[in-house]
């Protein structure tokens, strides 16, 4: 394509939706993906299934130094406009755990189906298996250079814009790409960590872990900061499942985090009701009914559960009360950016416009999605900022 309006660097959620919406205003772009197809995260997101937004979407499901940042470009692109738009082009949705929108036909594919067609409907130009190499600053715009096939070649543009995502999942092709851009131009980033990441234990406590492996469990976990109630999923090595993924995105290097077993009742009242009813019942059955057997058996390494319910003391029960709400856990880590959904941090906020996404400090430059300081929660909304940014720096191409 010969003189583009932009050039688009990633051809992931950010990247497409910004090209078909720079084509709604007639507006030409070449999209550079690295991948052999675009939408690669797309076509592995929710097991293949793509949770493509959440029903509940807001700037407060977001971490991001500025917290109030993302609210201009979710009220230019709303949940209800991610919902029209693939309806439009045949992609109904269906609701699972707290609101999360899933296709109809669970296929991710669809979701990259319909951006490859509007985009060669538009005549935007998506090259796949393009390896950007640089983007410099020339007189009227940008020069990008990318590898192709063993071939290097060049493409001018006014404008460009950075949608190549984070570090998460390198066999996928993910680099710090974005990232070095914008130290590039003088951008100031925030620290950077893996995000929506299972944990890991190791030390004492790593074996007792381990014999729970494929154990789920539902579960409040909270820090000083934050709570989240869903599964809880313990593997060979630690800790998994959504809730332990939520609460990633707020644990640092040596705190702790704390797990309530049990949410939505007290084990001491139900202690308390069963003894009166079944005082020979043992600790341990009246655990077997609240979970598998295998897992209240585990609990015996900290429980008196061969005791019997009346035979407790009420150091027992307050022991065991502690354990099951306030059951506290200092991981020793996460498992990186190849088991991570996300990355944390980025290019500062403060850098960007929030009204445009463009880089204050160069003119012409924009960056979007994954590669931004605004990090979502687990179940949709990180393909919400996604399609946001990437409606949000069309407008300005």
């Amino acid at each position: 394509m010969e003189n583009p309006d932009a050039i688009i660097i990633g051809g992931g959620a950010c990247g497409l939706m910004c090209a078909v919406q720079a084509g709604y205003l007639g507006k030409r772009t070449v999209v550079l993906e690295k991948n052999d197809k675009a939408g690669a995260k797309i076509l592995i997101s929710g097991g293949g299934r793509c949770n493509y937004t959440n029903l509940y979407a807001t700037a407060s499901n977001f971490i991001s130094e500025n917290e109030h940042f993302s609210k201009s470009a979710f009220s230019r692109w709303t949940v209800d406009d991610t919902i029209s738009f693939f309806e439009t082009y045949g992609i109904s949705g269906k609701e699972k755990t707290l609101g999360q929108l899933f296709p109809v036909s669970n296929n991710a594919r669809d979701i990259v189906r319909v951006f490859e067609r509007l985009c060669e409907e538009m005549d935007q130009q998506l090259v796949c298996g393009a390896d950007v190499k640089s983007v410099e600053r020339v007189a009227g715009g940008f020069k990008v250079s990318y590898e192709q096939n063993g071939k290097l070649k060049e493409v001018f543009a006014p404008k460009v814009v950075i949608a190549a995502g984070g570090l998460p999942i390198q066999k996928m092709g993910a680099t710090d790409f974005g990232l070095r851009v914008a130290r590039q131009f003088g951008l100031r980033l925030t620290g950077t960590a893996p995000a929506l990441v299972p944990l890991t234990i190791t030390g004492k406590d790593a074996d007792w872990y381990a014999q729970l492996s494929g154990s789920s469990v539902f579960c409040r976990v909270y820090n000083d900061r934050i709570s989240f109630e869903e599964n809880i999923l313990f593997t060979h090595w630690g800790l998994s499942g959504p809730a332990i993924l939520q609460i990633s995105s707020y644990w640092k290097p040596g705190e702790s985090i704390f797990i309530d077993l049990l949410p939505r009742e007290n084990i001491s009242e139900l202690i308390q009701r069963e003894r009166q009813q079944n005082g020979r019942k043992l600790l341990l059955s009246l655990l077997a009914e609240l979970y598998t057997r295998k897992f209240a058996e585990a609990l015996g390494g900290y429980l008196p559960v061969n005791k019997n319910l009346a035979s407790l003391t009420k150091e027992n029960i307050q022991a065991t009360d502690s354990l099951i709400h306030e059951f506290k856990v200092k991981p020793a880590g996460d498992k990186g950016y190849d088991k991570a959904e996300v990355m944390r941090g980025g290019v500062a906020t403060d850098e960007l416009s929030s009204k445009t996404l463009e880089a204050k400090k160069v003119e012409g430059l924009y960056f979007g999605g994954e590669c931004v300081d605004v990090t979502g929660w687990l179940g949709g909304y990180n393909f919400q900022w996604a399609w946001a940014s990437g409606f949000v720096i069309a407008q300005e191409l």
